[in-house]
């Protein structure tokens, strides 16, 4: 492998197609059946979690034996051993064919890859997900009819390498191959994948690739008062589809009079948030008579996809399988996807958090039904079990204070904290007086964000180390109108 090929694989880290080992183990055999189950990839030895180059060394001894357990595999596994060199330290690639003749096992079990992860999965779930998507992934079968390069938008592939962090060091063909969509022989051949992402005339190649939002009067599909097709690519269909969500869904206001007032979703934006990415992740691609919906009532909002479940009902929530993996690994790569298989898990706790009811119809289609509420509550920010004392109650009307968000002290904590300046989260904990990170903070963070009363200071990037908090500016307002500032005990 070419220098510049392998740094650019450096840069991108492991994803759905690039798993890292910094030395050679037996256990391996599961990567292998991973790869074999879902899309393929490229096992690399002699790279360690940190992306570093470690090196290694090919010898007749460990090449047999790598070779032996890909043959042990039922069925065999035709893989392809290579090495190079990389600053004169030796690396291992194992390439690994995605199975014509799924599913595959090793003594060890079934496995599946999902994101950047290697997941066990049970003989009769794995059996269920080839009958139910087919011996080929509809994002892996290449396009000869599509014309490469001039129906490539390049701009499309430049603005999502920057979303991802990603700079370009080796040809545009050699990353789209890392990334899983295309493959380069005599001439390069780009797929459903790259044209879902790339297409300048996607629907030319792929009519049933878009997402349709409509806003109904009343409770049935009678009436529309606002309809938008999104035709771009999956990242700026699942961004277009929450703004309208947004536009459209109700905020509750927690103060009255002429005073700063907080804004609460009356249906939590992680859910449709989750509910959106898991309707373009996961839907069917090949029903090309249908696509992904969102849809608005006065009672309801339905977000809903082509494509039943692959495993059975009784394991949502706690089961995730991706139907169209090279799709998931951009939205993972963006950060977007916070832990896999987990987006469920996320919308039900978020919605019970909020007392949002919620419904699953799961058929042909696969529809989350979110209850809208009846009537819209009042919240505020005073917490009775503060520890800190509190200033003298001012007698402002404009800054009178209706009802409880029942927010907890360390909430409250951590939104003064994020009040004085952009905190990271290393620095909120250390202020907190944790020396680890407790699974409560996680929670509290979260809920804090999807109140929308803490952002981001990098919305774009979620997952990015550089990544910091801040209390929004009402709510500074209010903080500083009822306690007195946080100082270290």
């Amino acid at each position: 492998m070419e220098r510049d090929r392998l740094e650019q694989i450096l840069q991108e880290g492991e994803g759905a197609l690039i798993e890292f080992k910094k030395s050679f183990s037996p256990s391996i055999v599961k990567e292998i059946v991973a790869f074999a189950n879902t899309a393929g990839g490229t096992i690399f030895i002699g790279i360690d979690d940190s992306n570093k180059v470690v090196g290694t060394q090919l010898n007749n001894e460990m090449k047999s034996r790598i070779q032996d357990i890909a043959n042990n595999c039922k069925p065999r596994i035709p893989i392809k051993i290579e090495s190079g060199n990389y600053d004169g330290k030796e690396v291992i690639l194992i390439k690994v064919p995605e199975s014509r003749d799924k599913p595959v096992q090793c003594s060890e079990g079934f496995f599946y890859r999902e994101g950047a992860n290697s997941q066990k999965m049970q003989r009769e779930e794995i059996f269920q997900y080839a009958q139910k998507t087919g011996r080929i992934r509809f994002e892996s079968q290449h396009r000869s009819d599509f014309k490469y390069p001039a129906d490539f938008d390049e701009k499309k592939f430049d603005d999502l390498m920057r979303k991802m962090g990603l700079t370009q060091t080796v040809s545009r063909e050699g990353m789209l191959e890392t990334l899983g969509m295309g493959e380069k022989n005599a001439h390069f051949l780009i797929n459903n994948a790259g044209i879902l992402f790339f297409g300048k005339k996607r629907q030319t190649y792929l009519r049933q690739a878009y997402v349709t939002c409509v806003l109904y009067k009343g409770i049935d599909r009678y009436k529309i008062l606002d309809r938008k097709d999104f035709r771009e690519e999956p990242v700026t269909d699942y961004e277009n589809s929450f703004i309208f969500l947004q536009q459209h869904l109700n905020l509750e206001y927690v103060i009255k009079g002429g005073g700063p007032r907080l804004e609460i979703p009356e249906i939590p934006y992680e859910a449709l948030r989750e509910a959106l990415m898991n309707a373009i992740i996961h839907r069917d691609y090949f029903e090309e008579g249908a696509r992904v919906m969102v849809e608005i009532f006065d009672d309801r909002v339905e977000i809903s996809n082509p494509g039943e479940l692959l495993f059975d009902k009784e394991d949502l929530g706690r089961r995730s399988v991706a139907r169209n993996p090279v799709i998931f690994d951009v939205f993972h790569r963006l950060g977007l996807i916070e832990k896999v298989g987990s987006g469920i898990g996320r919308i039900l706790n978020q919605t019970r958090e909020r007392g949002v009811e919620i419904e699953f119809d799961l058929n042909r289609f696969f529809t989350i039904i979110f209850k809208r509420p009846v009537r819209s509550k009042e919240y505020s920010l005073e917490n009775d079990e503060t520890k800190r004392k509190k200033k003298k109650a001012k007698t402002d009307e404009s800054h009178t204070i209706e009802e409880q968000i029942n927010l907890s002290d360390n909430e409250i904590k951590i939104l003064t904290i994020c009040a004085e300046r952009p905190h990271s989260s290393n620095e909120i904990l250390e202020k907190l007086g944790y020396k680890e990170r407790p699974g409560s903070y996680k929670k509290s963070l979260k809920k804090l964000l999807d109140l929308n009363i803490l952002v981001r200071t990098l919305p774009d990037k979620p997952r990015s180390p550089n990544q910091k908090y801040k209390t929004k500016d009402e709510i500074v307002k209010i903080i500083k109108n009822t306690y007195e500032p946080l100082t270290d005990e």
